[in-house]
């Protein structure tokens, strides 16, 4: 029986050659991803930014926003917004936190139950959370982002070299960051499962960058003479396919996960679906790439990496 084969055995793509597409393309992905997130801002989730978060379902096939509105301004909650969840009958109700602690919550969202009556059908969801607990969990999870990208780099440095780590955390803040932008483009709710997607992505991504790595340390010393931009390219071919099966099977299930996993995790899967794909991109055309201008010592005085990277033009 044939094994399944994605990419030829015998590709031979040019990535090293075309690195300077690659890094054009990544840092315009990174400059913009930062630049929406600055200038549209991320909208939080109420993990982060406290208040009273209920999904209602309304009794009409498609929701009146404008009287839900209404219905809520008029009572005198503080700031509130709606958005249609999913569908049209279903609604995301946020409210600002009220003073008074949790019974003030709780009351305020009787008060809501009462003022909506007959045009909700079925309350989904209620949720409370202070804005002391939205600040902690804001901070955690910028701690729990940052270490996780300072433990991968120790990691990468003790297996590898330090020029390793560095290419690899070079490429995992670019997939973090784009991932954010998305985020940012498309005005999608960040919240605590964001993060975790966020933490998985970063995994994924080293994962596959850990095995491109050890194919080109394999070949470092088995091709004692041969061009660094030859020796890359060969590496990244080599890794190709299982690199590529492994990302399709994953966005397979992914993608069930999207279709089929309801809205409440919509935000969660399309995070991962994005990390898979940026991820990929990364450790093969941007990762390695990267290694030619850190000056890795090839154990061997045979050949100068500067003539290497030279010759590659």
């Amino acid at each position: 029986m044939k094994k399944l084969r994605i990419v030829p055995a015998d590709t031979a793509i040019n990535f090293i050659g075309r690195r300077f597409i690659v890094f054009a393309f990544s840092a315009a992905l990174v400059m913009g991803s930062l630049g929406i997130s600055f200038t549209n801002g991320l909208n939080l989730g109420i993990d982060f930014l406290g208040g009273i978060l209920l999904e209602v379902k309304t009794a009409d096939a498609k929701a009146d926003i404008g009287k839900l509105r209404s219905d809520l301004g008029a009572l005198g909650l503080g700031e509130v917004s709606l958005q249609e969840f999913g569908s049209p009958d279903v609604v995301l109700i946020r409210v600002q936190r009220q003073e008074g602690g949790d019974k003030a919550q709780q009351a305020a969202i009787t008060v809501i139950r009462d003022a909506l009556g007959a045009q909700i059908s079925e309350y989904r969801r209620a949720e409370t959370v202070g804005p002391t607990v939205g600040a902690e969990l804001q901070e955690s999870a910028m701690y729990a982002i940052g270490s996780a990208i300072l433990a991968i780099l120790v990691y990468i440095g003790f297996r590898f070299e330090w020029q390793f780590g560095v290419a690899a955390i070079i490429a995992l803040i670019h997939d973090v960051l784009t991932t954010i932008g998305l985020f940012a483009l498309f005005q999608l709710e960040f919240n605590l499962a964001t993060v975790a997607a966020v933490l998985t992505i970063a995994g994924y991504s080293i994962n596959d960058t850990v095995v491109v790595f050890d194919r080109v340390r394999e070949n470092l010393r088995k091709y004692k003479k041969m061009p660094l931009t030859e020796l890359f390219n060969l590496s990244i071919n080599e890794t190709l396919s299982r690199t590529t099966i492994t990302s399709l099977t994953t966005l397979l299930a992914l993608g069930a996960l999207f279709v089929f996993g309801g809205e409440v995790i919509s935000g969660f899967s399309i995070a991962l679906i994005w990390g898979i794909v940026i991820g990929t991109y990364s450790s093969i055309a941007l990762a390695v790439p990267v290694l030619l201008y850190l000056d890795i010592d090839r154990g061997t005085g045979d050949e100068n990496p500067a003539e290497s990277l030279e010759a590659a033009g």
